[in-house]
């Protein structure tokens, strides 16, 4: 299905990262294969030469042949390559053509020239398999990271492609969206499809992988099977820079000794709603500590993005104050107090290199003190190199970079370590703590338990755009947290009855789709579907096949 031989690849202008070296690799047709590896190792540029976008997007220097059902992707088109492997990439928005949900759901099929009614059977199917419903007819521009990635999921999925790339494709995902996106994987899987999938989350994909590649430095350090794999314990993990394969495992983490704080500040009378749109930020008031590291969490879409905007500032109609001693600061106010690391970090980067970005983030230019936070995080050696040119966890550590380097009182962070490898989710929480030692008061929006228990001292749960409830990340708190990112029958239940194919994968019930016709997109008559496609019903999800094991083996 997929061959990779004597593959050396250099980025053009490149100096030093994201190159490969004497790598191959043999995919047959219908497995899942995870590649996991440090940041920058090289997991993306692998990804690339299977969809063909290297040779044909990203130029430079490439040796070696890759096979994709026996053609050479680097002497066919792009949109051939294109009929046979799907993509979802690390930023779902680079892959967006259209302002609507439908619309992009429907984009892909479009340009196969597929009939209006095949269309609106997939994304029937795609609308059902990922509980994409309640997005269907929405901007864009108005979802949440996550939702976003879900959206490109959709996209992909609607192709039926026999081969599918996914690169971090739980980056943005909360925990209920992440064991969807679990059960469309197993779902594929028992469809034949080949899955590729880079990622640093493991535990959710420790199911349904059948080989897991281990890269370092643009080589393949070692391929194990995916039972032995699974079988690894954490300290072995660990060595090898990997996050955790089961998240049950968090509980009874020491927990670092927490500081007292004496003083508080208040949020009050928050409200704000995106145009056209009902309110989706109501928060009457709300009182926390000062100097601490608040850990935000809630599902995709509940208005977590939204509340870092408006208490940094940067929505300027929302209603409401921020109470520091008796001071009330307001929008404006709030801008020249706060610094935000953006869940899209591509927003902020501007500058001709890293340290340059640094330097105009600084109240006054200290390039010593500069180089000093660079080698904190990991990132000297990328200081000449322009932003743009790095990995998705290598920007998202600049950007981190930067907060540190603003001196700000308060700090958000949305998603610090979406793309963020173990070693670096480390550094990463070594350096909140350190702000936190200089009293800094920070808000992390994450989905990661890992984080929080390394980083955070209390824990805000949003949920519909208010606080619904606030709590110190103490023993009783410990549990709680983790029983919002660990839920066995939240969602779904487990397959029991020996039919199904995949022991573990959550699949979801009838009850979790919205049983109400398909809507489609107002953009006619371009995707005006016929009355008779218009009326279909959601008949609930479809079963795994029976099977003779997991892995065929």
């Amino acid at each position: 299905m997929i061959q990779l031989s004597q593959i050396n690849f250099t980025y053009e202008n490149s100096e030093g990262g994201g190159c490969l070296h004497d790598l191959n690799l043999t995919i047959n047709r219908g497995e899942v294969i995870l590649l996991c590896g440090g940041s920058g190792c090289g997991k993306t540029t692998l990804t690339r030469l299977i969809n063909g976008l290297i040779p044909h997007f990203y130029s430079g220097q490439l040796s070696g042949e890759v096979l994709v059902n026996g053609k050479n992707v680097s002497q066919i088109p792009l949109y051939d390559t294109a009929e046979l492997v799907g993509s979802v990439f690390q930023n779902p928005r680079s892959q967006f053509f259209n302002v609507d949900t439908t619309s992009e759901l429907a984009f892909g099929c479009e340009n196969m020239g597929l009939a209006a009614d095949e269309i609106g059977r997939r994304i029937d199917d795609v609308s059902r398999d990922l509980c994409l419903d309640m997005l269907l007819e929405r901007s864009i521009f108005a979802l949440s990271g996550g939702q976003k990635q879900k959206i490109a999921c959709g996209s992909v999925a609607a192709l039926e492609p026999e081969i599918i790339v996914l690169d971090e494709p739980s980056s943005n995902l909360d925990a209920k969206a992440t064991r969807e996106l679990q059960s469309l994987i197993a779902l594929w899987k028992s469809q034949g499809k080949t899955i590729v999938i880079a990622e640093h989350r493991l535990h959710y994909l420790q199911e349904l992988a059948d080989r897991v590649v281990l890269m370092d430095k643009g080589r393949i350090i070692k391929i194990y099977p995916g039972t032995s794999f699974s079988l690894l314990p954490k300290a072995e993990l660990e060595r090898m820079g990997l996050r955790i394969l089961k998240l049950k495992s968090l509980y009874g983490t020491p927990l670092a000794v927490r500081p007292a704080f004496k003083s508080t500040f208040s949020i009050c009378d928050f409200n704000y709603a995106y145009r056209h749109c009902d309110p989706c930020l109501k928060i009457a008031n709300a009182c926390l500590p000062k100097g601490a590291v608040i850990a935000v969490i809630g599902e995709n879409g509940c208005g977590k993005t939204t509340f870092a905007r408006c208490l940094c500032g940067l929505e300027n109609k929302c209603s409401g104050t921020l109470n520091i001693s008796g001071c009330d600061l307001k929008s404006r106010d709030r801008l020249k107090n706060c610094f935000m690391v953006m869940q899209d970090v591509n927003h902020q980067l501007f500058s001709e290199s890293v340290l340059d970005e640094l330097l105009i983030s600084m109240n006054e230019e200290n390039e010593a003190e500069a180089l000093k936070i660079l080698e904190s995080l990991d990132l000297s050696e990328l200081k000449d190199l322009h932003p743009m040119s790095l990995s998705g966890g290598q920007k998202q550590r600049v950007a981190i970079a930067c907060a540190v380097a603003s001196c700000r009182p308060f700090i958000l962070f949305d998603e610090p370590t979406s793309g963020l490898d173990l070693k670096h989710m480390q550094q990463v929480a070594t350096n909140i703590q350190q702000l936190s030692d200089l009293g800094k008061t920070q808000f992390v929006i994450t989905h990661d338990p890992e984080l929080i228990l390394a980083a955070c001292t209390h824990v805000l749960h949003l949920d519909d755009g208010d606080i619904k409830k606030i709590y110190p990340l103490d023993d009783g708190g410990v549990t709680e947290m983790l029983s919002f990112f660990i839920a066995d029958d939240g969602l779904s239940s487990r397959v029991s009855d020996g039919s199904g194919l995949y022991p573990g994968v959550e699949l979801l019930q009838p009850a979790d789709w919205a049983d109400c016709p398909v809507r489609y997109c107002p953009f006619r008559p371009r995707t005006d579907l016929d009355g008779a496609a218009q009326q279909t019903q959601f008949n609930g999800p479809r079963q795994l096949p029976g099977g003779n094991g997991r892995r065929g083996d």
